[in-house]
């Protein structure tokens, strides 16, 4: 019995000990970024904005895989299913955390099946309406939609995605009741805000405030907790008169969840310096992102509290999506 408790316990410590030599000899091959949405948007250009100075960092090549579809479940899945060794690094965005309320059957468990590395980054939405909408701050968009309870509606990319649930969440906050209509894409659904045929939406700032600077679109405030140095004018909706309301898309980074403390550890030191950097800190600039980093506890924690708000939101919205996978 002691011979083996004796064993067990050497055991144990050549294990402790070969955590931080793995975290020194990592990486040794190159690292894949699994972005399960369609190239261009913001979480594909974070992690190929990242990607390439984390390449430098870790002296190997880090290889962007978008595998779009099915509200980002698809590639969150094979992210999932991947060797849990480093090798194989999953962005997400802000939906991540609502589709655990959003779908009924998820083919992992969101907080259990991925550890999370940090946060990398956010980018705002701005409620924009029709020129011709007899309203031009949040608190008159707010009166307006008291006095005409359901009769105003507001275009989104499709059920669940970000804009559907930032005109949920306000309809919540403000106590009123703007009604959602549903495109296939954002291009769509702006396109149709611009021609009057529905008066508001609920766009990225990056796809949108050229059409708000030309005077196509009416800009009225934006979803951030911030203003954005690229609209410092417009007013966020929170200091325009929601106390709390916050609903931008943020983007982060996780592995699979039985990938080594080591490992995760030297990620998350090594993402931050890429974001610290001025060279990241202006490409995010330049597309109106806001740069977010912290330890892997504290996205977790942050993770915990988006899935608890949005499922309040959700629940209350009534928001289902039936995905065919």
């Amino acid at each position: 019995m002691q011979d083996a408790l004796q064993a067990l316990l050497t055991l144990l410590a050549a294990f402790a000990f070969a955590l931080p030599v793995i975290a020194q000899t990592y990486p040794t091959k190159p690292i894949r970024f699994i972005v399960p949405y369609a190239p261009g948007g913001n979480a594909d250009i974070m992690a190929r904005v990242i990607g390439q100075r984390l390449s430098e960092a870790l002296g190997e090549p880090v290889v962007v895989d978008n595998r779009p579809g099915a509200n980002s479940i698809i590639g969150t899945e094979m992210a999932v299913r991947s060797a849990p060794d480093g090798y194989t690094v999953l962005i997400v965005a802000s939906g991540h955390a609502v589709n655990p309320s959003l779908v009924r059957k998820l083919p992992y468990d969101t907080l259990k099946d991925l550890a999370p590395i940090t946060l990398i980054g956010s980018t705002p939405l701005i409620v924009v309406a029709h020129p011709s909408l007899p309203a031009n701050t949040i608190k008159e968009l707010i009166a307006l939609a008291k006095s005409h309870p359901g009769e105003l509606n507001y275009a989104s990319s499709g059920n669940g995605s970000p804009a559907n649930l930032a005109g949920a969440l306000l309809n919540v906050m403000a106590g009123i009741k703007l009604t959602h209509v549903p495109y296939k894409g954002t291009s769509q659904a702006t396109t149709d805000v611009m021609s009057g045929q529905v008066q508001i939406a609920f766009p990225s700032m990056t796809s949108t405030l050229p059409f708000v600077k030309s005077g196509k679109l009416k800009g009225l405030a934006m979803t951030a907790l911030r203003r954005s140095p690229l609209a410092p004018d417009m007013p966020t909706v929170a200091e325009a008169g929601v106390p709390g309301y916050q609903a931008s898309i943020w983007n982060g980074m996780l592995v699979p969840g039985a990938t080594p403390k080591a490992i995760v550890t030297r990620l998350n030191q090594e993402v931050v310096k890429v974001l610290k950097s001025p060279e990241t800190q202006q490409r995010y600039a330049g597309m109106g992102a806001d740069i977010l980093y912290g330890t892997p506890e504290e996205f977790d924690a942050f993770t915990r509290a988006e899935m608890k708000k949005w499922d309040k939101v959700i629940r209350e919205a009534g928001i289902r999506v039936d995905l065919a996978r």
